[in-house]
């Protein structure tokens, strides 16, 4: 017997020979369906049925026929195990297919898959795939945007100091950060519901598009398929669907993506041991954050979240590249296509449901908001102050300039922006101690935030119930 290094035998080996992480480890099953090898055939099976009633329908053979066909092409006569088998000799996948529906439609055998070309069926049954597993991703996009609503609810003015080029700013509220995060994935929805109608589209227009096969029917024979399954249609095909429009579908998963990783990037940045102003949920009884550090309690999710979405991103480079094909088509966007539309779409999903599952469970911290706030000693509030003087009659310029000098005071003095503030004598001159403190309350600089947010949920979900 041959033993690897490991120990493992040949045939131990082979039992383990799962590769790719998404068989044991990331995905959901009801995407890993859509898209698996399995549905592939069944909407292949699909297409070849509609194929056969559109034929009977303008009377190139009998609807007699047809419906033997159409018989045929139910998956406990035309298997997985079969097409595999009849392939092994054909080396031709959907050749295979064709042969094993041929095998049990009797005298209509001799019907199956006329005048079509390959991709007719492979990119129609794809079209079928893809529209599935987009009303999946809608539906992840929905969810995620009802958890944020209720988040920025709940935080509507929750008070935070915001950060630019990871310093302090000015203050915020967390249901705000949260509303963009809403508004962002509101125009993803807005995507995929716009990319619908050009990347669901299959053909049935034979080996270069012009229908020659068909013959005068060939038009009708293709709006009928395409009716049945209520699916456009490529308008001037090649022998493919023109992969622009895969292309686009793969750009916008990376973009979903993306967002998402850009909110788990924030819980990441806000969880940590400085911070601390929000983090993931942590089962206390069971979770471990280390197998050395007992202490811990790592992001995972969110640091899973932005990992995975690094890889969705690297699909839209061969996505790209597979528009670029040899005159009317070749074969090198085939085997890369087997690989980006299932990867995208179960990363996409897995992605989008880890994020709602980050910020369904969320634990916001405002106290330790609060506390950061007041660790900038009041340099936060600079710009309130400088706005003030020149309500009091400063020019801006100027009103810049003192609070400038105030602020590197403050930092040079070691104490508040208050204290040196009042130090400057032209901020005496102008406002008392009593009204400069309540300009540098944080609470009073948050603008328009609250409502703001409100405006956003209301939006949001009225689009939602919409539908």
């Amino acid at each position: 017997m041959l033993n690897y290094k490991n120990g493992l035998s040949i045939f131990d080996a082979c039992e383990s020979m799962v590769i790719c992480p998404l068989d044991y480890r990331y995905g959901r099953e009801e995407m890993k369906i859509i898209l698996s090898e399995d549905n592939r055939l069944r909407m292949q099976l699909k297409v070849e049925a509609a194929l056969a009633l559109a034929h009977a329908k303008v009377g190139d053979f009998s609807m007699a026929e047809a419906k033997l066909i159409v018989a045929a092409c139910e998956q406990d006569h035309v298997s997985l195990d079969r097409v595999k088998e009849i392939e092994l000799e054909t080396k031709h996948d959907v050749m295979a297919m064709v042969k094993a529906i041929t095998e049990n439609a009797g005298k209509a055998g001799k019907y199956v898959h006329l005048g079509a070309t390959s991709n007719d069926i492979v990119d129609t049954a794809t079209a079928l795939q893809l529209r599935s597993a987009i009303d999946l991703l809608e539906d992840d996009v929905d969810k995620l945007i009802l958890t944020l609503a209720g988040l920025a609810k709940k935080h509507r003015a929750t008070i935070m100091v915001a950060r630019t080029h990871g310093q302090f700013a000015i203050p915020t509220t967390f249901g705000f950060k949260i509303a963009g995060y809403m508004m962002e994935m509101l125009r993803h929805r807005d995507r995929l519901r716009e990319v619908r109608s050009r990347a669901v589209v299959g053909k049935m227009s034979g080996a270069v598009g012009t229908g020659a096969a068909f013959g005068k029917k060939a038009k009708a024979i293709q709006i009928e398929v395409m009716k049945q399954l209520d699916l456009g249609y490529e308008e001037a095909a090649t022998q493919i669907v023109c992969r622009d429009r895969y292309a686009e579908v793969i750009s916008l998963l990376a973009l979903i993506c993306t967002s998402c990783e850009r909110y788990a990037t924030e819980v990441r940045n806000l969880q940590r041991s400085e911070v601390q102003e929000v983090a993931e949920a942590f089962d206390s009884e069971k979770q471990v954050g280390s197998s050395t550090m007992a202490q811990k309690k790592n992001p995972i999710t969110s640091e899973n979240v932005c990992g995975l979405a690094r890889i969705a991103r690297g699909f839209v480079y061969p996505a790209l590249e597979d528009m670029v094909l040899w005159h009317e088509r070749d074969l090198t966007n085939s085997s890369a296509e087997r690989f980006i539309i299932p990867h995208a779409f179960v990363l996409t999903d897995d992605i989008l449901t880890k994020t709602e599952e980050v910020f369904s469970s969320l634990v916001v911290r405002p106290a330790n908001m609060r506390r950061n706030i007041e660790l900038s000693r009041g340099t936060i509030m600079a710009e309130a102050v400088m706005i003030a003087l020149v309500d009091k009659g400063i020019g801006r310029q100027d009103a810049h300039a003192i609070v400038r000098k105030a602020s590197l005071d403050a930092e040079k003095k070691d104490v508040g922006l208050f204290e040196a503030l009042l130090a400057t004598k032209l901020v005496k001159e102008v406002m008392s101690a009593k009204e400069l403190k309540r300009i540098m309350e944080a609470r009073n600089y948050i603008g328009n935030a609250p409502s703001a947010v409100d405006e956003i949920i209301r939006y949001a979900e009225k689009r939602i119930k919409q539908g």
